[in-house]
């Protein structure tokens, strides 16, 4: 017989009775039924009960047993009573009488339970991973995510797409997060960088004549940390293609990731209407670009209604340049309660309230009427012209939002979700997808200047000709995947011209010179011949979060950092020692210096 086990503890049913096996896991469980002991043994594959008695040669050391030690058990395999079975488990129908037990790894008292799923702190979760991961919950997410990666792998192959790997170690280079910095020992004062995204050497490959490429790559960035965020490293699924137009990326992608969600998410529904929707329509109608289509409320433009109207507030505010006034529709929201529990929810996100407009069945019983204070402003004629812009009836409400929309723009999107949620309006059990496209290719700073406002890799729409106009008029080959409000994919048609390349960062304040030295490996391979090429990267880890019904991204990797980018269980970061400081010939500053 095999020295650990001839099973797994998800292995044994009714057809081994009788049999003499040997089983090996970690006692998930111990009961003492007044001389019968029984213990829950699991393993990576399940678990199976085993029970000693007075008679069995091994019950005295299994009484000395506690919970998630390591041990072997040699037995003989019983059918359970009828009234016993335990439909829950795969080897309910049977369990194993104990014969020898013999201990294979010993355990301290627990900083935590691993039987049940207990509410413990994070902090304790991640300084005791290891605990935290033997858990169903977390197992069983674990396990979700390897099958997600093998799946992707498969489908990805079966489109014809290969599997390259680059570099880990490379060059600094301006991605839109801040890099992780590796110092050079073998050249003292220079540093390499972990790579943001293999975004420069995946469209080397394309140069280089591989035609799809694709890749489950380990990113780095040193961001700040969100649930649905990591703040230092991620994975990704990247892709890149030759000869193609953003329509034929599409049209790869969408099978994979369809088919991923209908595979891992079989009770769900996972739609298969992916829209297009530009960049500036999606911020109008649901003020996020990443918005979450289960909620059918669209926002519109009701500037023209409030225009020279009885409120002033918003009467003068249109008198600005660049300003509007937008209405966000309620459904069924038409009660005063409601509405007044709508506007606290504004007054907390940080506004002094938002406007509204509810219609009813009118006092004297004549018809249908509009009410709340902004009616009173404006009159019966414009709030019926409104309810007919927003296709509204009795029983509905409209809120309102004023101002140069980028003020406003993320708090209606808010507030159109938490809208969807309090009238119970968003799909349940579902998966909605969309394609944002039209993405501004810049974007102005804080302070005046002009920047790339998402990959500066892009491939800008018109070509040279649009980068003699203003730049913020021009429009990127940029594209995301929203996912029920999250970014699921980002990617674009790329820029393959040195020549279009040098001016698109050029105005973004980057000279010829700086641009040769940052990109020098890339802007060398477009001069010798670079095919037309796009891709994209979707995140892994989301995608799995997503899968896994979690909000928050620690619950689906393995070893994740905390919220302040510390590894609790590694004691990571560390302070260097002075000889491996003095190796690469670095100093420390103090904190206050």
């Amino acid at each position: 017989m095999h020295a650990y086990r001839s099973h797994t503890c998800a292995d044994l049913n009714t057809t081994n009775v009788g049999q003499e096996v040997r089983l090996s896991g970690w006692v998930h469980r111990v009961r003492d039924h007044g001389g019968v002991l029984f213990i829950d043994l699991r393993d990576h594959y399940g678990i199976t009960q085993v029970l000693a008695d007075s008679d069995s040669p091994a019950f005295a050391e299994i009484e000395k047993l506690r919970a998630e030690w390591v041990i072997r058990i040699d037995g003989r395999v019983k059918a359970r009573d009828a009234s016993l079975v335990n439909p829950k488990l795969a080897t309910g129908e049977i369990e194993v009488y104990a014969t020898g037990m013999t201990v294979l790894g010993a355990s301290e008292e627990l900083p935590m339970p691993v039987f049940g799923e207990v509410d413990y702190p994070e902090e304790t979760r991640l300084t005791y991973r290891f605990l935290d991961l033997r858990r169903d919950g977390p197992h069983a997410n674990m396990m979700l995510r390897s099958n997600v990666v093998r799946s992707i792998r498969n489908r990805m192959w079966h489109q014809g797409f290969n599997e390259f790997q680059t570099p880990i170690i490379t060059a600094s280079s301006p991605e839109g997060a801040r890099d992780f910095l590796v110092p050079s020992r073998l050249h003292p004062g220079k540093f390499y960088a972990l790579p943001q995204a293999p975004q420069q050497f995946k469209q080397m490959i394309m140069v280089a004549g591989f035609d799809r490429y694709f890749q489950i790559a380990p990113c780095f960035r040193d961001e700040d940390p969100r649930a649905d965020r990591s703040p230092t490293d991620f994975y990704q699924l990247d892709v890149e293609m030759s000869f193609v137009q953003q329509e034929d990326v599409f049209a790869a992608v969408q099978p994979v990731i369809q088919g991923l969600f209908e595979e891992f998410a079989p009770t769900k529904t996972v739609h298969a209407d992916w829209p297009l929707i530009s960049y500036r329509d999606s911020l109008l109608w649901y003020g996020s670009d990443k918005p979450d289509l289960r909620n059918p409320i669209k926002m519109q433009v009701v500037s023209e209604h409030f225009a020279g109207s009885g409120f002033a507030i918003f009467a003068k505010l249109l008198e600005n340049e660049g300003t509007q006034i937008r209405a966000i529709p309620a459904p069924t929201g038409g009660s005063r309660k409601f509405c007044d529990r709508m506007n606290a929810f504004a007054q907390k996100e940080g506004l002094p309230g938002m406007g509204y407009i509810f219609w009813r069945k009118a006092e004297d019983g004549s018809g249908m009427e509009a009410a709340g204070p902004l009616a009173k402003n404006i009159g019966p004629e414009r709030t019926e012209a409104i309810r007919q812009q927003l296709g509204l009836n009795e029983g509905d409400a409209a809120f309102f939002l004023g101002g140069k929309p980028e003020t406003f723009e993320s708090i209606a999107g808010r507030a159109r979700n938490e809208i969807g949620r309090e009238l119970g309006l968003i799909e349940e059990n579902a998966f909605r997808f969309a394609w944002i496209v039209d993405f501004p290719m810049y974007e102005k700073t804080d302070d005046g200047k002009i920047d790339f406002s998402h990959n500066p890799f892009s491939m800008p729409q018109g070509g040279m000709e649009a980068l003699m106009g203003n730049p913020l008029d021009v429009y990127a080959y940029q594209y995301d995947l929203a996912c029920n409000g999250y970014e699921l994919i980002s990617g674009g048609i790329r820029n393959h011209k040195p020549e279009i390349m040098y001016k698109a960062f050029e105005l973004a304040g980057y000279p010829n010179s700086e641009v040769d030295k940052r990109f020098g490996g890339m802007v060398k391979a477009f001069k010798y011949g670079a095919p037309p090429h796009g891709g994209c990267a979707a995140g892994i880890d989301r995608i799995v979060m997503l899968l896994a019904d979690t909000q928050n991204i620690r619950e689906v990797i393995m070893f994740p950092m905390n919220q302040r980018a510390e590894d609790l269980l590694m004691n990571a970061p560390s302070e260097p020692t002075n000889e491996q400081l003095r190796e690469l010939r670095l100093r420390v500053l103090p904190k206050d210096a």
